[in-house]
């Protein structure tokens, strides 16, 4: 008799042994796989820029990951943002309702369950230097990678030739404008020149303008996020506005609105018949001066 229990013991505690040994196993598979997914969107060796390179890249990055809280995530990504000196240029945090039914509980309260996904796409931009730092810290909200796709275009080329555009513009617009000086007699030649000046200008300014946009590009680094959180089920009780039977009055209060709205009808009765009592006195002397002038003929 004593055998059983012991036997039983004993396979309870192999039981809670293997329990545990599967549950260590689900939190450290877990954890290295959050690690893994961190590791595969942080690291990035695209167009990592060697010391004392001439070449400059315009690096870009779109992501899309699965996050446990948008919302949550969103602060933390927009404090690494300002933290690693960046800014955010786009937001657009929303909810978009899947699926809405509703479901009667009782007499006057409705169920209301709503099915929505949460979501935001941003676009922010950080340092160069700072971009791969920034990319580790977002790394941290991943609950699962849709895809990271890192761009870079080395513009190197670009800025030079812009340089060279400049300095020829303006070597032109120079003898241009020394010709006008000195050569423009007639009003036709001054003005032909003058605008030939002007647009020479402009193509100068323009290429500058340029080399401004691309420079700040190199050295301004443009993320795209696109986030999203598994599908939230949100339930309420609401009142049954549809269900009009639920208000009418029960019987008694019927019948007690009924008797008031009599009385009421024959108070305003009695109110019109004494509105007229002028009337009623001139027909009442009317009838007996009637009949006391039958009896006077008679």
């Amino acid at each position: 008799m004593k055998t059983i229990p012991k036997v039983g013991l004993a396979f309870l505690i192999v039981a809670l042994a293997y329990s545990c040994k599967q549950s260590e196993n689900t939190s450290e598979s877990d954890l290295i796989s959050n690690e893994m997914v961190s590791e595969e969107v942080a690291s990035s060796e695209a167009a990592v820029e060697k010391p004392n390179s001439k070449r400059q890249f315009i690096r870009t990055a779109d992501v899309k990951f699965r996050v446990k809280k948008v919302s949550q995530s969103t602060y933390a990504i927009e404090n690494a943002t300002t933290k690693f000196g960046g800014f955010v240029v786009y937001t657009n945090l929303q909810s978009t309702i899947l699926e809405r039914e509703t479901s009667k509980i009782s007499q006057d309260s409705l169920l209301e369950t709503i099915k929505y996904g949460v979501e935001n796409n941003m676009t922010i931009r950080v340092p160069n230097t700072q971009l791969d730092t920034v990319i580790k810290s977002i790394a941290k909200e991943i609950d699962y990678l849709d895809y990271r796709i890192i761009k870079a275009d080395d513009v190197s080329l670009q800025l030079l030739s812009n340089e060279l555009a400049k300095t020829r513009l303006k070597s032109s617009g120079n003898r241009v404008e020394k010709a006008i000086d000195s050569k423009g007699k007639k009003l036709n030649q001054i003005v032909s020149s003058e605008d030939s000046l002007e647009s020479k200008r402009e193509q100068y300014d323009n290429k500058k303008l340029e080399n401004l946009s691309l420079r700040d590009q190199v050295n301004f680094s443009t993320l795209t996020i696109a986030m999203y959180q598994r599908e939230t089920v949100r339930q309420e009780k609401i009142a049954n506005t549809e269900n009009k039977m639920i208000h009418r009055p029960h019987l008694g209060v019927q019948l007690w609105d009924s008797i008031k709205s009599g009385w009421y009808l024959l108070e305003d009765l009695i109110s019109i018949f004494i509105r007229f009592w002028a009337i009623l006195i001139l027909s009442i002397l009317i009838w007996f001066g009637i009949k006391k002038y039958k009896k006077t003929r008679k």
